[in-house]
């Protein structure tokens, strides 16, 4: 997997950038960041903070001029983790209360009423909220840069169509709404294309959670988590924290070794 994004900087900023794999050093066969500006290596190395689930996010100063960034790794093989057992109830803890609270983009409490009558059919238990996701894919038209960074679940629904993270923050905000707790994940998804940053729903299932990838543009089993959060808002790859800086271009590839997974985005599949 691989990343490449350039920043034009126009007064000295601070930056939070998120995208590192998330995991620990061990999984990784090889892994680099480059960050110059104006083609040299930046005097003050990004500095590294722990981030929830294993997230990674490296804080970056820099003077004004042109700001690249450079990240690739190669992640040995891990084991699936073994998808959570459908049970009738979900269990509560901090996590659970945490994705089932409304946010910045995924207003459940204003998507209440609309779910109960337009979902009335759904069958409640374990696997609603994949049959939330399937809605979601049935009812919305996939088109890259239809949405802006304002656009929420909300609006989503009323135009009918959206990007990769419009389709989960409309899952999610209907998940919330019927009593599912859920949260989006930021991920390298071999396979999507066009190929970018990708955005999927974990939904709680028993005591696990389940990945739900309502665009059902890449297979499940290939992704891999970067960031975690309630929303867009919590996994942007990057945040400006001062200065002035202008997103110029970004790039991204990944791949697996062989052929890529089949998915029926039936069969429960966890991250790890």
């Amino acid at each position: 997997m691989a990343c490449n994004v350039e920043f034009e900087v126009f007064s000295p900023a601070v930056l939070a950038l998120q995208v590192a794999a998330a995991g620990t050093a061990g999984e990784f066969l090889d892994e680099r960041l480059s960050v110059t500006l104006d083609g040299a290596h930046i005097a003050s190395p990004p500095s590294e903070l722990a981030t929830y689930r294993g997230g990674r996010m490296h804080v970056i100063r820099a003077d004004a001029g042109r700001l690249a960034i450079s990240y690739q790794a190669s992640i040995r093989p891990l084991q699936a983790p073994t998808p959570p057992a459908a049970t009738e109830e979900v269990v509560v803890d901090g996590e659970a209360i945490a994705a089932l609270r409304q946010s910045r983009y995924c207003q459940s409490d204003a998507m209440g009423g609309f779910a109960s009558a337009e979902l009335a059919g759904l069958e409640r238990g374990p696997d609603v909220a994949r049959s939330v996701a399937a809605w979601v894919f049935g009812r919305l038209e996939y088109r890259p840069g239809s949405s802006d960074t304002l656009d929420t679940a909300v609006d989503t629904l009323l135009a009918g169509v959206g990007s990769c993270r419009d389709f989960s923050h409309l899952a999610i905000a209907l998940c919330r709404a019927l009593g599912v707790p859920a949260r989006l994940v930021a991920v390298y998804a071999p396979g999507l294309s066009p190929m970018d940053f990708h955005a999927v729903v974990e939904a709680r299932r028993g005591t696990g959670w389940e990945v739900l990838d309502a665009t059902r543009l890449a297979p499940r089993s290939s992704l891999t988590r970067i960031a975690t959060g309630r929303d867009a808002a919590d996994t942007a790859f990057a945040t400006t924290l001062s200065g002035r800086v202008d997103l110029m271009s970004s790039e991204v590839s990944t791949v697996v070794d062989g052929d890529l997974p089949l998915d029926d985005h039936v069969t429960p599949v966890s991250l790890a």
